[in-house]
């Protein structure tokens, strides 16, 4: 995680204007998260992001247009430090799917109280991934089918050069624990966790945390919890 003594800074990018409103007030309620920003139209979502800098991008693409999740690599590309929170009114596992192949950290459904999106924001500030168990096989199965774009046989290749303890690792993150607990389950540092989180993201050519939880659950490496 990211140590800040300073708020959890927020573009909400909610195309309405009263939704917006809505969302504003109850995170500002809340100690350690600000807005630094808003916009309703994608067309300045791109400024918004670039001039306010934020930790996260609180994003509700545009149900009706399949093109707008598009827009999500540049929401990124527009703040280094950023990370993506898409909230949906769609159980659209395609929609989900989607988002995550484009970057998304975490998918939160409209339906679901503010505490869920609270402790959304938190996680994927932290660097984890927020997908519920649903939503999480949703997208498991969408990769079982052949949207992953790497063939299955050098997928194995880059599992068997994984040590005994990246395994550990990896099996660990697939229960949800942070990089402390990892270090108190296997009684390592937390920057031994880092180095082997390292190495495993370069063997398995795997780019982010959330990357590899889907990974492991497609390939065993991990068991989704209960």
């Amino acid at each position: 995680m990211r140590d800040s003594p300073t708020p959890i800074r927020l573009v909400l990018l909610e195309r309405h204007a009263l939704v917006r409103a809505g969302l504003r007030a109850l995170i500002e309620r809340v100690p350690g998260l600000c807005i630094v920003g808003e916009a309703g139209q994608a067309a300045d979502a791109l400024a918004v992001v670039a001039r306010a800098q934020p930790d996260v991008i609180l994003f509700e693409p545009n149900a009706t247009d399949d093109n707008e999740c598009e827009l999500i690599p540049q929401l990124l590309g527009s703040a280094a430090q950023a990370r993506l929170l898409l909230i949906t009114g769609s159980a659209d596992a395609r929609l989900h799917w989607r988002a995550v192949q484009l970057g998304a950290m975490g998918i939160v459904l409209k339906d679901e109280p503010i505490e869920i999106l609270i402790k959304a924001i938190t996680k994927v500030y932290a660097g984890e991934a927020w997908l519920d168990r649903s939503m999480m096989a949703d997208v498991i199965t969408r990769f079982s089918h052949g949207e992953k774009r790497s063939p299955p046989s050098p997928e194995q290749n880059r599992i068997a050069s994984l040590s005994q303890r990246e395994r550990q690792v990896i099996g660990l993150i697939g229960k949800g624990m942070k990089n402390k607990h990892i270090a108190d389950q296997l009684s390592i540092s937390e920057f031994t966790v880092r180095h082997h989180l390292t190495s495993i993201f370069t063997k398995l050519q795997v780019d982010d945390r959330l990357e590899l939880i889907i990974f492991a659950y497609r390939h065993g490496l991990a068991v989704l919890p209960k």
